[in-house]
C-alpha cells in the first residue's frame, strides 16, 4: 500500500510501505477519508512521536470499510467484515489501510459521508474528554473556548450549546468573527478590539463567569484571566501556541477553588480512549444523527495533496477539518 512518508528534507511523499499486519484484537480499516489535526504538524517537525507501535506516517482519525478481522475482534466485537467505521488511530491515518483496535472503532452516523464521519474521532473526543470528563460540564454553565476558529472549536461549541451551555469563544480579528457566526457562540472576544480577561471580568460582574475553559494559547494572558471565573471553575490547557510561561496568583487559585487541569487525548491509555469512544457513540450520536451536532469541513483534498493540507493548517485560515480523501 501506499502512505504520506516525511522526507528528510521535510517534504511529503504518497509512497510505497508494507500493508499493515492485524493483530488478534484488531481490524483492517480500508481508508476512505483522513482528517487533519494540528497534532500532525507537531508530528511531522517532530515534537510529537506516534506512541510505540504506531506507525511512523501521521493521521489520528479515519473513515472507512472493514475488510478483514482478528479472531479476538470477531468473537468480542459486533463488528463484520463490510462496515462502514470511523477510527481513532494513536497515528497511520495518511494512507490506503490501518490496523486498528476493534474498540477503537465507531460506527459511521447515518446522516454523514464519509469525509464527515473521518473529522469526527480524534475532535469529538477530545471534545468529550475535556468538557465532560475533565470539565464536568453542566447545563446551565458558561464555557471558554479559545481559538474559536479551530477545527476542534468547530465541535466543542455546538457540542457544548447542545447540551445547554453558553459558550463564550475567542477570534484574532473581525473577519474570523464573520466566519464562526454559524457556530452561534453567546459572545466572541475579537482579539483586535479587546482582551479576555476584560471580557471575562465583565461577565463575572454580569453574573456569567465561566466555569470551564478550554485554552490551546496560553500565553501571558492566561494567568490574568484566572481572577475573573466561577468559584470552583476547570481551566483545562490543552496547548500553549501563544506561549509556555504566565504569571499566577497562587493566592486567587486556592481562594476561589481554581483548578489548572493540563490534558491531552494522545497520552491517555487505550482503555481510556475505548471508554471515552464508547461515550460518545451512547450521548453524543443521537445529536449528530439529529443534527444539533455536526462537523464543519472546511477543505477537502485527495491525499496526494497532503503538502497542501498542512500548508492550510500552517497558515491558519481554516475554519473547520481538513480532510484528505483516499478512496
Amino acid at each position: 500500500m501506499n502512505a504520506i512518508l516525511v522526507n528528510n528534507d521535510n517534504s511529503l511523499s504518497w509512497s510505497y510501505v508494507p500493508d499493515p499486519v492485524i493483530k488478534a484484537d484488531e481490524v483492517l480499516v480500508e481508508i476512505h477519508a483522513a482528517a487533519l489535526n494540528r497534532a500532525d504538524l507537531m508530528q511531522r517537525a517532530g515534537d510529537y512521536p506516534p506512541p510505540p507501535g504506531c506507525p511512523e506516517w501521521m493521521g489520528l482519525e479515519i473513515a472507512g470499510v472493514i475488510t478483514e478481522m482478528g479472531e479476538e475482534a470477531k468473537a468480542n466485537s459486533h463488528w463484520k467484515i463490510g462496515d462502514k467505521v470511523c477510527a481513532l488511530l494513536g497515528g497511520g491515518g495518511y494512507a490506503e489501510y490501518a490496523a486498528v483496535r476493534y474498540d477503537m472503532l465507531m460506527p459511521v452516523p447515518t446522516n454523514c459521508s464519509m469525509v464527515e464521519a473521518a473529522a469526527i474521532p480524534e475532535a469529538f473526543a477530545t471534545a468529550y474528554l475535556n468538557l465532560f470528563i475533565e470539565g464536568d460540564l453542566k447545563e446551565g454553565n458558561t464555557l471558554l473556548m479559545h481559538a474559536g476558529a479551530s477545527g476542534l472549536a468547530s465541535v466543542i461549541i455546538p457540542m457544548a450549546k447542545a447540551f445547554g451551555a453558553r459558550v463564550i469563544t475567542s477570534v484574532l480579528d473581525d473577519e474570523k468573527a464573520a466566519s464562526i457566526a454559524h457556530l452561534k457562540a453567546d459572545r466572541i472576544i475579537n482579539f483586535a478590539h479587546e482582551k479576555t480577561a476584560d471580557v471575562l471580568k465583565a461577565e463575572l460582574e454580569s453574573g456569567h463567569s465561566v466555569d470551564v475553559a478550554i485554552d490551546c494559547l496560553g500565553g501571558a494572558p492566561m494567568g490574568d484571566c484566572l481572577p475573573y471565573l466561577t468559584h470552583g471553575a476547570r481551566w483545562i490547557m490543552i496547548a500553549a501556541l501563544a506561549g509556555t510561561k504566565t504569571e499566577i496568583d497562587l493566592k486567587n487559585i486556592y481562594v476561589r477553588n481554581v483548578r489548572i487541569i493540563g490534558s491531552t487525548l494522545r497520552s491517555r491509555t487505550p482503555e481510556m480512549k475505548a471508554f471515552i469512544l464508547s461515550e460518545l457513540v451512547k450521548n453524543v450520536w443521537p445529536k449528530i444523527e439529529s443534527g444539533a451536532v455536526k462537523p464543519t469541513i472546511y477543505k477537502v483534498l485527495p491525499i496526494t495533496e497532503a503538502e497542501e493540507a498542512h500548508a492550510i493548517l500552517e497558515r491558519g485560515e481554516n475554519v473547520g477539518k481538513v480532510v484528505l480523501t483516499v478512496k
